[in-house]
């Protein structure tokens, strides 16, 4: 869940288990159906709010409805939103998370899903899971004991790293431990040049004892990372052979499968990612499987991607690094799907969680993507600092600007004197001061409270009561008191600072890289993204803010608006006007046909097979590349020409410049294959009849920094709202797993699909 804040520990009846529990009313949970369509019609625009009985929306009308499920685990709550396939009709349900065994929410989620759609198990067809299973072992340090077998005089690789500090000044900084201990590093004898000619034949001896000592030692995963493999993948596979002979059970982790790139470092740290996390998610993914089978279940099951597509269970066992950045990959994957039926092409995603908020970029339809990331560190702040406190991974993701700045993030004040927000964070327990479990430090959530933007009575629908007596102590005590301030004056000056880190991580992810802001559309989801959205629009000059229905699960939606992905890539540097284009064929043939046969087997029809093609390219000289899109069909010294000028526009873009005098330099060619999934469509609401007093559901203060005070505001019930409604700021609009603030001067616009539109005027 990514959800504002992590809800509390509550008492209640029934059976308790791990994880917090919330108190339940009669029949009612936490979930909601919200109406959605697929092409083809269905039920009419028939939406559910909050108290709906869970029954089926187009009950009576003789038809066998089948589903699709999506399970995003978060760290308080995990998440399911289950599409109808015939109308669309999304039924949205919340469990608690179970962090000791994160199977048993997973399926308390299924099995919820599955009696609120009053549906048997052979209705779903299919199952997409987001999970941070991988990332919180690393943060945790509870990953698997790993060894490596390397290139003799390279075994210190991981020890030594790179030159990047996380805070360049601080004499008492600690790297990172090293996920493989020295001890169980092992060199062998080999050795290949640059160009992948053998210079030292690989030792089998050698690496049959280095093998056996590690079987001896217990380790659990072996990582095989040898000089250059990149460009010739022999003594790797003979190694691996050996290995699979000497320690059959052993998880192996092999760099020329893993990442089949240049940089030794890079190569090396992802494999023993790759690595420490295999055991663990294999029996996780496992179980699940077992638990599914158990219950009946028999659907595909499918695991999300950092890369905002999906894999199979089977590819996610074998490379579970792909996966460490799943949830935030498809939140970016839900934007663009709300964005685009409003022909929105540029689209700024932004997803404010409990403890983070995170930002990604959509240009011209595509999610921008990065070739390398950290994970296991520090969150990083957009001057950069806290880089080089996690483990580098070289892997497509999602590009991602994380800031400590989430609901349940801090109110400190630092040695100076300074009020600081972030990122240090209250997490669920004990959470913000309001949830009553003892915090004594005022946080984001708490500052909200204060200035009348959250209901104290609705938070999560109703299902918990905050204590704001309890925010204005810890906020008074912790902040106002020592800055002589009025409590209110310092939670209006808490959430100022927070969104001023937000909006440096947009301008990082944005005007840093050569984006105009203006042209842009803002979509806002998270539990604490319609708060804050429109205070940072109005600063950016963004003029439209998108918040879709249910924004608190865009996440665990956006699972089941991906598609099936692998991704091949090789390192072939050269100069690109000495690029045979037959050459950059064969091997575009080569991954193309690779990615067909992996598709076929997955049951993906050949008029849903898609194949994206790219070439990563620099100026000679340069240390980081630029990824250009190559066209489809055959290529041409013409193309070749098309896509050096394309590159050139891209470094302009990026960094202000282009060096057209200098040789352009190929690094590496990519391929993705896609197997296209239908996407769920939301259908139309229906139309208003002028006015939205039915929606109102009363009036409180609210403050806002552009009156400097406290202003009165209608309260909405966004469930009531239809297609054509209007609501002129300032006001409040609510919904069980988030509440929008629209501020004076702006209005909120109901589309057609119950998006909500906020703009000026």
């Amino acid at each position: 869940m990514r959800a504002g804040v992590a809800a509390p520990r509550r008492t209640g009846r029934g059976r308790r288990g791990p994880g917090p529990h919330l108190r339940r009313t009669g029949a009612r949970g936490i979930w909601r159906r919200a109406g959605c369509g697929d092409v083809g019609g269905g039920c009419g625009g028939d939406r559910r709010g909050a108290d709906s009985d869970g029954a089926d929306a187009c009950a009576g009308e003789g038809r066998m409805s089948t589903y699709r499920l999506g399970v995003d685990i978060g760290g308080t709550f995990t998440d399911g939103a289950l599409v109808d396939e015939t109308t669309g009709d999304i039924l949205i349900v919340k469990v608690p998370t179970t962090p000791t065994d994160p199977a048993v929410g997973f399926m308390a989620a299924v099995e919820r899903a599955l009696q609120r759609s009053q549906s048997g198990n052979d209705a779903l067809r299919l199952v997409v899971h987001a999970t941070t299973v991988a990332t919180n072992a690393l943060i945790e340090g509870k990953t698997a004991r790993v060894g490596m077998i390397t290139t003799k005089g390279f075994r210190d690789i991981l020890e030594i790293g790179r030159q990047i500090r996380s805070r360049l000044y601080d004499v008492h900084l600690s790297k990172p431990r090293p996920l493989v201990s020295r001890r169980w590093s092992l060199e062998v004898n080999e050795r290949l040049d640059a160009a992948g000619q053998v210079l030292t034949p690989l030792h089998l001896e050698e690496v049959r004892q280095a093998a056996r000592q590690l079987k001896a030692e217990g380790v659990e995963a072996i990582v095989v990372c040898f000089l250059h493999a990149y460009i010739n993948p022999t003594h790797e596979r003979q190694a691996a052979e050996v290995i699979r002979r000497e320690y059959p059970d052993a998880f192996l982790s092999v760099s020329s499968e893993v990442c089949p790139e240049f940089r030794e470092y890079l190569r090396a740290s992802t494999t023993a990612v790759n690595a420490a996390v295999m055991p663990l998610v294999s029996r996780y993914l496992d179980t699940l499987e077992r638990r599914l089978h158990s219950r009946g279940i028999a659907a595909p099951f499918y695991v999300m991607q950092s890369s905002g597509g999906v894999m199979s269970v089977q590819s996610a066992k074998q490379r579970p690094v792909y996966m460490v950045e799943s949830g935030p990959a498809a939140g970016v994957i839900a934007a663009g799907a709300f964005a685009q039926p409003h022909g929105f092409a540029n689209v700024i995603a932004f997803d404010m969680g409990g403890t983070t908020a995170k930002v990604g970029l959509i240009r011209d339809g595509r999610p921008q993507f990065s070739t390398e990331f950290e994970v296991g560190g520090q969150a990083i702040t957009p001057l950069g600092e806290g880089r080089g406190s996690g483990y580098a991974v070289r892997t497509p993701v999602i590009d991602l600007v994380e800031v400590g700045a989430g609901g349940g993030s801090e109110a400190w004040i630092d040695a100076g004197g300074a009020l600081r927000v972030g990122p240090r964070s209250a997490g669920a327990v004990p959470g913000p001061a309001c949830y009553g479990q003892g915090g004594t430090v005022p946080t984001i959530t708490d500052a909200n409270l204060l200035l009348g933007r959250l209901n104290a009575e609705f938070f999560l629908g109703g299902e918990i009561a905050l204590d704001a007596q309890a925010s204005l102590e810890a906020v008074t005590s912790r902040c106002a008191q020592p800055l002589g301030l009025d409590p209110l004056q310092a939670a209006s000056g808490i959430v100022e600072i927070a969104n001023a880190h937000m909006m440096a991580a947009i301008r990082l992810i944005s005007v840093q890289r050569g984006y105009d802001t203006r042209e842009f559309v803002l979509v806002a989801f998270g539990g604490a993204g319609p708060l804050h959205a429109n205070a940072l629009a109005r600063e950016l000059g963004i003029p439209t803010i998108l918040i879709p229905p249910s924004p608190g699960i865009a996440s665990a939606l956006g699972m089941l608006m991906t598609d099936l992905t692998h991704e091949f890539i090789a390192t072939r540097r050269q100069l690109l006007a000495n690029l045979d284009p037959a050459t950059l064929a064969a091997l575009f043939a080569e991954y193309e046909a690779q990615g067909d046969t992996l598709l076929a087997r997955e049951g993906v029809m050949a008029g849903q097979r898609r194949l994206v093609r790219s070439l990563d390219l620099r100026y000679r000289g340069q240390s980081h590349e630029l990824s250009v899109h190559l066209p489809s069909g055959s290529l041409t010294a013409a193309d070749l020409a098309q896509i050096q000028e394309q590159f050139h526009r891209a470094h302009i873009r990026a960094y202000g410049y282009a060096a057209r005098e200098d040789p352009v330099e190929l690094v590496n060619v990519r391929l993705t294959a896609l197997g296209v999934s239908p996407k769920p469509r939301l259908k139309d609401l229906a139309k208003g009849r002028g006015g939205v007093a039915r929606a109102m559901k009363g009036s409180r203060p609210v403050w806002f920094s552009e009156t400097s005070g406290f202003t009165t505001c209608p309260i909405v019930d966004r469930y009531r709202l239809q297609w054509d409604d209007v609501v002129p700021g300032p006001a409040v609009i609510e919904e069980l797993d988030s509440t929008t603030v629209v501020h004076p001067g702006y209005a909120a616009y109901v589309d057609q699909h119950g998006n909500l539109l906020l703009r000026q005027g």
